[in-house]
């Protein structure tokens, strides 16, 4: 469904991306993992145009994306890191923020709680602002807005930040539940481990700009590259030059 080959994504001398090549299948939720500063946001603004590579492609349905941005845009949905809510906006108008270009109000608002529903918020939210609720439920609301559209392709950035282990546990599930039910193709990128369990079909490790390793989750349980056993352990490592 969704191709980046050779992608290249440089901020003055400093080089972020460094040739990333990547597939996701129809039907697949894939985990981009990484360190901190590997690239793995960096690499989900080029796939959405956020931010222009340097080089490569990206490809969607085997045709470069470029050409189709506008056909891309109106069928994929974005869960933001720190669900990025207006606050200026009652929780159901956020929902239904892309609704309201081409629906009646009530209709667009019937759907936004409709899919508060799914995500375990109930109609007394819709009318809150976002200061009004906590960080899980913020997030949750996110995920609404990210499904409002019955989306083709998702992206997660960083889904449980700053969220406690139930509340962590209960996104996974919900993103989980909701790649299933639909069939949506999922881009999901973390550092938690918890998360890539609960939430992958497929996992990429990204380091220092290439993709280390792509594989299942039992995959990457028997796997020998040393870096990937340290990450998915949570192991430090000496902090040498050019270490692998």
């Amino acid at each position: 469904m969704l191709s980046v080959r050779g992608l290249v994504k440089s901020y003055g001398p400093k080089q972020v991306l460094q040739g990333v090549d990547l597939d996701l299948e129809a039907g697949e939720s894939l985990v981009v993992i990484g360190g901190s500063g590997t690239g793995k946001s960096v690499l989900l603004r080029c796939i959405l145009g956020l931010e222009a590579a340097d080089a490569g492609a990206i490809l969607w349905q085997g045709a470069p994306l470029a050409g189709q941005r506008a056909r891309f845009m109106d069928g994929f949905g974005m869960l933001f890191q720190h669900a990025a809510l207006f606050d200026s906006l009652p929780v159901w108008r956020n929902v239904a923020f892309r609704l309201l270009r081409d629906m009646p109000r009530a209709r667009a608002r019937a759907i936004a709680i409709e899919k508060l529903a799914r995500v375990g918020l109930g109609p007394e939210v819709a009318d809150l602002y976002p200061a009004a609720l906590s960080g899980g439920m913020r997030k949750r609301a996110g995920l609404a807005r990210a499904i409002a559209a019955d989306p083709r392709v998702i992206f997660f950035d960083e889904p449980t930040t700053g969220l406690d282990p139930i509340r962590a546990a209960t996104i996974n599930d919900l993103i989980r539940g909701i790649v299933d039910e639909t069939g949506a193709s999922a881009i999901t990128i973390t550092h938690d481990m918890s998360s890539v369990r609960a939430i992958a079909d497929r996992v990429a490790l990204l380091d220092r700009g290439r993709m280390r390793w792509q594989g299942s989750v039992a995959q990457m349980d028997s796997a020998e590259d040393g870096y990937l056993r340290d990450f998915v352990a949570g192991r430090a490592r000496p902090m040498a030059r050019g270490l692998p």
